[in-house]
């Protein structure tokens, strides 16, 4: 059996490269890394590295052109600044009622629905991908709740002839649970990028950055990128 693992070179898609390859072994799973017009490549690189690091197979793909009219703050044409304050102070401000100005429209919808197309024709059973409870807390990212994540393996194993299926392993779980089992399993968070900015270092501030330094705190350690 053979998995795809999104990996954008954050710290929940490279758990669940992680995963995959404690299950499956790394000949057996492949990595695929996609580009969607953000302001930097800062991830993109991260996930080579972290690719190079389990000895994955990695595969590119750009869809930047299908968010050329969105005005999320996170792509390179938007108008509007990448807030510095944490997802709960974002989703007080939005009341809970629409996502929060760093969502790219149905990015996961589209990411999996390429995925599965690329792991059909690599002849792999499973797609993983690091959605967790956090990110669709508030409706701040529908697409990473447990009702798409539903919805979206029952429309993929359907539409693929009941070969292939998606798999969230912590669609259930915070960002500091995904943390406490990246660290069971040697994740290697020393060379993840989170960090929406594309600075020579996180830049503390946004709601990623934030969100992932509380996770480190909860689990007793200082975060290994900084």
């Amino acid at each position: 059996m053979k998995a795809m693992v999104l990996l954008s070179g954050g710290i929940d898609s490279s758990t669940s490269l992680g995963l995959a390859v404690e299950k499956y072994g790394k000949e057996n799973v492949i990595a695929l890394s996609i580009s969607y017009g953000q302001k930097h490549d800062k991830e993109i690189q991260a996930s080579i590295d972290v690719a190079e690091y389990y000895g994955v197979e990695h595969l590119f793909l750009d869809l930047a052109k299908i968010f050329q009219y969105s005005n999320c703050s996170l792509l390179k044409q938007s108008t509007e600044e990448i807030p510095e304050e944490s997802y709960a102070q974002q989703i007080e401000a939005t009341k809970g009622e629409v996502p929060v100005s760093t969502y790219v429209p149905f990015r996961n919808g589209l990411f999996l629905s390429s995925a599965a197309s690329l792991a059909l024709s690599k002849e792999c059973s499973v797609i993983y991908y690091g959605a967790h409870a956090d990110d669709a807390a508030g409706f701040a990212y529908p697409d990473c709740s447990e009702v798409f994540n539903n919805a979206m393996n029952e429309a993929i194993w359907e539409g693929s002839g009941h070969q292939l299926k998606i798999e969230a392993p912590f669609v259930k779980m915070n960002k500091a649970e995904v943390i406490k089992m990246g660290l069971e399993i040697g994740v290697p968070y020393h060379l993840t990028w989170s960090c929406y900015e594309g600075g020579d270092k996180p830049c503390g501030k946004c709601g990623t950055c934030i969100d992932r330094a509380a996770a480190f705190k909860a689990n007793g350690i200082e975060d290994p990128a900084n």
